[in-house]
């Protein structure tokens, strides 16, 4: 049987302060998409940094592919591009890149074909022979990810990857991935950038507080709810109230426009007899077709019908809400 790429149990770290993460059992298969969400604080980092070998456990275990966390074995399976990166400024890109590639012992021969390959890949080009003093903080992160790369590794852990970077150059890193994955590899994505997750990731854990809150396939959880959005024209409140009514089922203006949507609630003036959105918790596409039905029945223009898939904000948000969050400064 092949060995997971990654298998931690209980796998603990306690600081004084109480930070860290506590009892994190996972299971992330070879070639897999692994996402790990967080508010700040969370113990995210500290996670990330156990599993390649930076800190040592408080208590529990885990290992890569086999090999126990730390030990050269896992090891030489890793790359790894940490949140907060520092590159020696007085070295070209390229020169940077090349001491990582001996630091991993890749033969000079193959790293002689790669780097160029990997400075071109990740959007650096001929920038490689540049110093990196000269680079933006967006152009280090990307000299950060061919550096991660540099050894082929079989699991990548990326920390933060493209919060840095503009829309281009994340639309560039989730290519990267995408063609990692294509390859086999595994992937570990510490993100706060949750559409990254969404269309990177196989499955995903919620970290709060150290503890793991939630967990499952990101297309299980995009898929619990199913909303329908209809504009419909000549709105007004007793309207709504009667389709609530009528229907029995969860219906309600778009927050979109700003209006309070909770049934009984007032509506402001400028609402009556105008167009808005309704939102509609729906199980199936029979219901569609009868809500449609009714609207129009009651004299109101219906003038779109759209599915709403959630999003992995919503389901994020809707984790984390009312819960309390160490963050950044407490």
């Amino acid at each position: 049987m092949t060995a997971a790429a990654i298998e931690a149990k209980s796998l603990t770290k306690e600081y004084d302060n109480g930070r860290g993460c506590r009892d994190v059992t996972i299971t992330v298969g070879k070639g897999e998409a692994f996402g790990f969400l967080g508010p700040n604080g969370a113990g995210k980092s500290t996670f990330v940094k156990m599993l390649v070998g930076l800190i040592r456990p408080s208590n529990g275990s885990a290992t890569l592919f086999g090999h126990k966390i730390g030990s050269l074995e896992a090891k030489s399976q890793i790359g790894y591009l940490p949140e907060l990166y520092r590159y020696q400024e007085w070295l070209t890109g390229e020169e940077v890149v090349r001491l990582h590639a001996k630091l991993c012992r890749v033969d000079r021969s193959v790293a002689d074909k790669r780097i160029p390959e990997l400075l071109a890949e990740v959007g650096i080009g001929n920038r490689g022979r540049d110093r990196v003093k000269h680079y933006s903080k967006g152009m280090q992160q990307r000299l950060g990810l061919a550096c991660a790369l540099v050894n082929n590794p079989a699991i990548v852990f990326l920390d933060e990857p493209s919060s840095a970077l503009d829309p281009i150059g994340r639309q560039e890193v989730r290519n990267i991935l995408q063609r990692l994955k294509e390859k086999g590899v595994t992937i570990f994505l510490n993100s706060h950038l949750l559409e990254d997750v969404e269309l990177i990731c196989d499955r995903m854990a919620l970290l709060n507080n150290g503890v793991i809150l939630r967990h499952g396939k990101v297309s299980e959880i995009l898929n619990k709810r199913t909303s329908w959005h209809f504009k419909v024209g000549g709105f007004t409140p007793i309207l709504l109230s009667w389709l609530q009514d009528s229907t029995e089922l969860q219906i309600k203006v778009s927050a979109d426009i700003g209006a309070q949507s909770e049934k009984g609630a007032s509506f402001p003036a400028t609402l009556e007899s105008s167009t808005v959105w309704l939102e509609a918790e729906l199980e199936n596409e029979e219901q569609v077709g009868w809500l449609n039905t009714l609207i129009i029945e009651q004299g109101m223009t219906l003038y779109e019908v759209s599915r709403k898939r959630e999003r992995l904000e919503d389901w994020f948000m809707s984790a984390v809400s009312g819960l309390s969050h160490r963050g950044e400064h407490e």
